[in-house]
């Protein structure tokens, strides 16, 4: 399961969150990508369970902003291997998690980076990472699929094709966000609703992955471009 927006609301933005987040995460250095340190989690399932206990609801989605999924991974490698996609513009991590690909961004010499998310904890996460590594990040609960993505001149994601109905809901935004000028960037471990001839693959990585949440310890991830290919530096 993938970092990403989702039907579920949460609820909005407690007093305790950074330290729910903070008391069940510890920091360290994702795999893959060395250069970034997330708040992360031991164990899924347990961390799931105290997050259903602390809301007072059962059947919460899964703690997306507690892990390093494979295609925050991917993206997140791509973008420091390639700062030229975003160094001087402004950068939107849609359905942000953990905020890997935003800091990656921010790393890498974005303008400005503003961070999307409809989970409070993981609004509370994208934040105490960013100040783990030393960027500045606008994060928010909100969600964005409605519009376009402005005025973000670089819009990136990961796993957001994982299931049908999400899938018809970000795949419009990304071509909104498209038409209207943006650069857009997927990461896709081979989610089953990624519309492959909408985009071009840029690369792909072997990526480890928190076994207990995927279907192996590696993932073959690629890193799309929504649109058909362009030359170096478009």
């Amino acid at each position: 399961m993938p970092n990403e927006l989702r039907t579920h609301h949460p609820g909005t933005t407690a007093l305790s969150d950074p330290a729910f987040v903070r008391e069940r995460t510890r920091p360290a250095l994702v795999p893959f990508v060395p250069e970034i340190s997330l708040h992360m989690a031991d164990d899924a399932i347990a961390l799931w369970e105290s997050t259903e206990a602390a809301r007072g609801e059962i059947g919460l989605p899964p703690p997306f902003w507690a892990f390093a999924w494979a295609g925050g991974v991917a993206v997140a490698r791509y973008v420091l291997d390639h700062p030229e996609l975003v160094a001087g513009r402004t950068v939107l991590d849609l359905a942000a998690g953990s905020g890997l690909v935003g800091i990656a961004a921010a790393k890498a010499g974005a303008a400005a980076v503003r961070a999307a998310e409809i989970d409070a904890y993981a609004v509370a996460a994208v934040r105490i990472n960013a100040e783990a590594n030393g960027v500045r990040i606008d994060a928010a609960v909100e969600d964005l699929l409605d519009g376009d993505g402005g005025p973000a001149e670089v819009v990136l994601a990961g796993d957001v094709f994982y299931e049908r109905g999400m899938a018809a809901r970000f795949l419009p935004f990304l071509e909104r966000a498209q038409a209207r000028g943006a650069v857009v960037l997927v990461g896709d471990p081979g989610r089953a609703y990624l519309p492959h001839g909408r985009f071009t693959a840029l690369a792909a990585y072997e990526v480890p992955v928190v076994a207990d949440l995927e279907d192996a310890a590696l993932k073959t991830t690629t890193v799309w471009r929504l649109g058909p290919a362009v030359p170096p530096g478009g």
